[in-house]
């Protein structure tokens, strides 16, 4: 048995949580087109019968705004040196933007190995590839590079091969059957911040907190009550919307996902909290699990 864990690293909302789902086949990450959609490490298990890969899917590397932010990216850059491999994920070349540099110039001293994975080959051309490929192979910081497509699962398995031939001799970590080690609590409170982050505008998602208040699990029926808390009062109107219409849309989405996950009916009742600013509360960011 070969096993190991691999970090999974990039800048905000260039397709670490999507490729993550493409290797296990399971969505156990969510996903927007909003930047800084994950916020905790989400560990992902892949088992064959000669490997198991722990896939560490980790916060959006980005200057941080708040106590929220800087926990995020200390999340991140912790596992640098806690993994056997690193892929460090890009969607653009290395000349487009400051954030894509900052992580590389940290990556150069760190000794564990570094795949290269560059993503959304779909939308892009095959000369802006080539750029993007060269640029970073001249920085000799990378054993191997890959173009991929993790939204359309292209060159994933390629991938997913150069990571098990890395891999060394080691222990099975987790039953084989078992894709995460996260309880079906947090993946319902992700699966609620996802479906908010879908129906909100740009800038109400990334002030809003999902907490598990009540979970009562019957043998036809799972009744889950959950909070939102939100950082405005204006922000709890946009949350809740004309005559209640959008948090019922969003409690619906979150239902049907929900009941996929556990296999049973689900009654799923939210409500909207105002707590100001816990983005930069302590206090808060341990109540809510974002913890050092």
């Amino acid at each position: 048995m070969k096993s190991g864990f691999i970090g999974i690293v990039g800048r905000p909302n260039v397709g670490k949580s999507t490729l993550l789902n493409a290797i296990l086949g399971e969505k156990i990450a969510i996903i927007s087109d909003k930047p800084q959609t994950t916020r905790n490490s989400i560990r992902g298990i892949y088992t064959d019968l000669e490997h198991q890969l722990i896939f560490i899917d980790t916060p959006g590397i980005h200057k941080p705004k708040n106590k929220l932010g800087s926990y995020m990216t200390e999340m991140a850059t912790r596992t640098f040196n806690e993994v056997e491999v690193i892929v460090f994920i890009v969607d653009d070349s290395l000349t487009a933007g400051p954030g894509d540099r900052y992580i590389l110039e940290m990556l150069k001293d760190i000794k564990t190995p570094k795949i290269l994975a560059i993503n959304k080959i779909d939308k892009m051309s095959p000369e802006k590839f080539k750029k993007t490929y060269e640029e970073y192979d001249e920085t000799g910081v990378f054993v191997d590079i890959f173009g991929i497509s993790a939204l359309e699962d292209k060159n994933v398995s390629i991938l997913l091969d150069r990571i098990k031939k890395m891999m060394p001799e080691g222990p099975m970590y987790f039953p084989a059957d078992m894709i995460t080690d996260h309880p079906e609590r947090f993946i319902i409170t992700e699966i609620i911040r996802e479906k908010l982050l879908h129906y909100l505008d740009e800038e109400v998602p990334h002030g809003v907190a999902v907490e598990i208040e009540s979970y009562v699990e019957g043998s036809k029926l799972t009744k889950i009550g959950a909070i939102i808390h939100c950082e405005k009062k204006s922000h709890k109107g946009i949350i809740i919307g004309k005559e209640g219409k959008k948090l019922k849309g969003i409690g619906k989405s979150s239902r049907l996902e929900i009941e996929a996950l556990l296999g049973t009916k689900v009654f799923l009742e939210l409500w909207v909290k105002v707590k100001e600013n816990w983005r930069d509360s302590d206090f808060a960011l341990n109540g809510f699990g974002y913890k050092k």
